[in-house]
């Protein structure tokens, strides 16, 4: 079976994520590097191994985490799609097994807001891990007279956590936030979609979906 280290490991795959990151700050996007795609595979591994999915569904889930973005290496546009037949092709050459490989793909090709849906368990525990994925650190434009909203709202957060109850009922997003920066409006304006689906990838899972700024429940 083909392990999270393995993919981790790859010398191809770091290039990949590497030269993906290079287009995005080209493009003047947020960080989409190995701090980003560790983090997702991280909290993806924290969902499914909470809920008491199998040690196999947790490495499957990290895996597609820590692929999730290397689409962007060809273009923005579409990338969940390219970075899937991406995925396939270097799976498949790596000797994945077809089940595994259909698994991550699908959560990878699954992943965008444009696009995305929780069709399955991995493809929910991505969704979650890449979208509540806010804070300072992404931020690249160190010139704060010049944030664009995403800049704001990324900069504005000073903590982000993601926890899942002790009943297993509910997965809460937690930010604090420097409204000096962003007002929690600001947030709603670009990260609306994103927490919808959220909310129906937590369904997925069996869980209710919350987000808390600054110790207010908001949805």
């Amino acid at each position: 079976m083909l392990t999270f280290e393995q993919i981790k490991n790859d010398p191809s795959i770091k290039t990949y994520i590497s030269r993906a990151d290079e287009s995005l700050i080209a493009l003047g996007y947020t960080e989409h590097s190995f701090p980003h795609v560790n983090r997702v595979a991280s909290v993806a591994k924290y969902i499914l191994e909470t809920l008491g999915y199998s040690e196999h569904d947790v490495e499957m889930a990290q895996i597609a985490g820590y692929l999730h973005d290397i689409g962007n290496l060809i273009n923005r546009v579409e990338h969940a799609q390219s970075g899937a037949v991406m995925a396939f092709r270097i799976l498949n050459a790596m000797g994945a097994d077809a089940e595994d490989i259909a698994t991550i793909i699908t959560a990878i090709g699954n992943h965008d807001e444009g696009t995305a849906v929780a069709v399955n368990a991995t493809a929910a525990a991505l969704i979650l891990s890449d979208k509540t994925d806010v804070r300072r650190s992404r931020v690249r434009n160190y010139d704060t007279t010049a944030f664009d909203i995403h800049d704001r709202v990324n900069y504005s957060v000073k903590t982000s956590t993601v926890t899942i109850n002790e009943e297993h009922t509910v997965i809460e997003l937690r930010l604090e936030i420097d409204t000096t920066y962003c007002a929690i409006m600001d947030y709603f304006e670009i990260f609306l979609t994103r927490m919808i689906l959220c909310r129906k990838a937590a369904e997925k899972l069996g869980l209710s979906f919350q987000l808390t700024i600054n110790g207010q429940r908001i949805i």
